[in-house]
């Protein structure tokens, strides 16, 4: 696995080493001891599975307490992946990455705990899998508005079909005003 530091040094982009032949392909996904030499120790504890259709946007999202680290991947299909560092005291506050994640490119995000989370589906379908180092809760969920100025995400939107949302999505807070971390 070859771990790649983004322009968040804290996110980072996991590239699998794959081997395939004619009968198809093998990767490793996760390796908890190379795991926790990259991003420090941590227990993932829920894994989550979701399907969305294109066009589809989720997030941007993170829960203040309970807070979830998430190694993200598509299993099909294709989606633009975000991360914005909430984190106040952050030499990067209110930056964002994003990167696309794909069934055929098998990239995988890291999104640790103090970030907020959203992707938009660039494919038909896509299926999106996700390791989290807490579990959810609900009472503690906050959404970010996907498109607050004050962020600035350049989505890969499709010019013909605005971005399908939520009805807690189409409520985000703003950045302004959605809750922050110290670190």
């Amino acid at each position: 696995m070859n771990y790649v530091k983004t322009a968040i040094p804290d996110v980072l982009l996991l590239e699998p080493t794959v081997f395939g032949d004619e009968r198809g392909f093998f990767m490793e996904t996760f390796r908890a001891d190379e795991f926790a030499k990259q991003t420090g120790a941590r227990a993932f504890i829920q894994d989550n599975h979701s399907r969305s259709s294109r066009g589809i946007l989720r997030g941007l999202h993170y829960q203040t307490q309970q807070t979830q680290g998430k190694l993200v991947r598509v299993v099909q299909g294709e989606v633009f992946d975000v991360a914005v560092d909430m984190r106040q005291n952050s030499p990067t506050f209110g930056k964002w990455v994003g990167y696309l994640l794909s069934a055929e490119n098998k990239r995988q995000l890291w999104v640790p705990e103090g970030f907020a989370h959203g992707f938009y589906v660039t494919s038909e379908t896509a299926e999106f899998v996700y390791k989290c180092t807490d579990y959810y809760a609900p009472e503690y969920d906050v959404s970010v508005k996907w498109d607050d100025p004050e962020i600035g995400i350049e989505w890969p939107l499709f010019e013909e079909q605005a971005p399908q949302l939520s009805e807690k999505d189409l409520n985000g807070k703003s950045f302004q005003e959605a809750p922050k971390f110290l670190l």
